[in-house]
């Protein structure tokens, strides 16, 4: 039983290590230049109404378009590996990759030379357009939104009640 209630905090350990690890992919892709604002991406939007409402006002890249894609892809691959699907199982799955997102983007900061947490405000970081206490919205957004789905996720069903309990005969 310890294993089962302790398996919340090791998914989310998981999570971190693997944001980690892809925060020092990102610094080593990106280096000084945030957003992929200095790759060589095939495509990159700039302005649209979409990506106020789905990207926080971000432009979009081929970079992260396919990273993107490509995260979800994976933390989807156990799902596909046990041939097993549920709505828990996928809000597990979408509060993991939105908790990936928000670990890996704020541990790009202190991992990157160029940056450090000091740098982590609006005045320094134009990728990200909306700020709220003094971090970009998405954090607060992803991160209560991520948790939420996680906690659903591994809410156990309450005992129904007994018809005496209930009040019936």
């Amino acid at each position: 039983m310890l294993w089962q209630r302790l398996h919340p905090l090791f998914l989310v350990l998981g999570v971190w290590l693997l944001a980690f690890f892809f925060a020092n992919v990102e610094v080593q892709i990106e280096g000084a230049s945030g957003w992929a604002a200095s790759l060589p991406v095939t495509f990159r939007v700039e302005k649209h109404w979409l990506l106020d409402v789905l990207w926080g006002g971000r432009p979009m890249t081929g970079y992260h378009a396919w990273i993107f894609a490509f995260m979800a892809l994976v933390f989807h691959l156990p799902l596909l590996l046990l041939w097993r699907w549920s709505w828990k199982l996928e809000a597990r799955v979408l509060g993991c990759v939105m908790i990936f997102w928000i670990l890996e983007d704020a541990m790009w900061f202190p991992l990157n030379p160029a940056y450090g947490w000091s740098r982590l405000m609006a005045k320094q970081v134009p990728w990200h357009r909306s700020w709220l206490l003094g971090l970009p919205t998405d954090y607060w957004t992803f991160s209560l939104t991520g948790a939420a789905l996680l906690w659903w996720s591994f809410r156990r069903p309450r005992a129904a009640a007994s018809p005496t309990e209930s009040g019936g005969a």
